[in-house]
């Protein structure tokens, strides 16, 4: 479900939503998750489908921690780690107790946070997008180079789901048109037949 929502969000920061979709309870959460991504992505210059890649690489979700290997945890769905509370309580001027209630259970301060966190690797790698990502979730050139095979994979599957629901659409978009008659088709020609 997560996941879906995700690809909701994703929809509505590139693509927009139709009257249709705006009247549901669903797309209402799209909208929000939708808002919550591009004002972060607003925020800190970042292009928005990179926190949809982030956010499914991840695979966090709101109100979970998840412990590591090295005794820290991660919290929410962009899976910040709790090294960071210190410093986005900080940057939000809050306590590190409300700073990781915030981040497990607001799905927009968890973004913003995951956001802030993804500019600082940006601006320490001077310009290299792709080793900015990396840094998002390590240093150690091993793992960010595993953590950006992730990247990339998550960044082809959503391409792909993207340029499908994109058929998909002009598929029945085509096919609500409907066709011409044939007196319709012969006044349509040059010489009337």
């Amino acid at each position: 479900m997560r996941h879906w929502l995700l690809a909701i969000g994703f929809v509505c920061v590139v693509g927009g939503a139709t009257r249709a979709e705006a009247q549901s309870p669903v797309s209402d959460n799209a909208r929000h998750v939708g808002g919550c991504l591009k004002a972060a992505a607003d925020i800190y210059r970042l292009p928005p489908a990179i926190l949809v890649v982030l956010l499914n690489v991840e695979g966090g979700s709101l109100g979970h921690v998840s412990p590591n290997t090295n005794a820290t945890v991660d919290i929410g769905p962009m899976q910040v780690n709790q090294i960071w509370v210190p410093q986005v309580a900080a940057h939000w001027n809050a306590t590190e107790a409300a700073t990781f209630l915030a981040l497990r259970d607001n799905f927009c301060a968890n973004v913003e946070a995951g956001a802030w966190i993804l500019r600082q690797g940006l601006d320490e790698a001077h310009g290299d997008f792709w080793r900015g990502v990396g840094y998002y979730h390590s240093h150690d050139p091993q793992y960010k180079a595993i953590y950006l095979q992730s990247v990339l994979k998550q960044v082809v599957r959503l391409r792909a789901a993207s340029e499908e629901s994109i058929s998909r659409q002009t598929v029945q978009a085509v096919q609500a048109v409907p066709a011409p008659t044939s007196r319709q088709i012969a006044a349509a020609q040059p010489d009337g037949r």
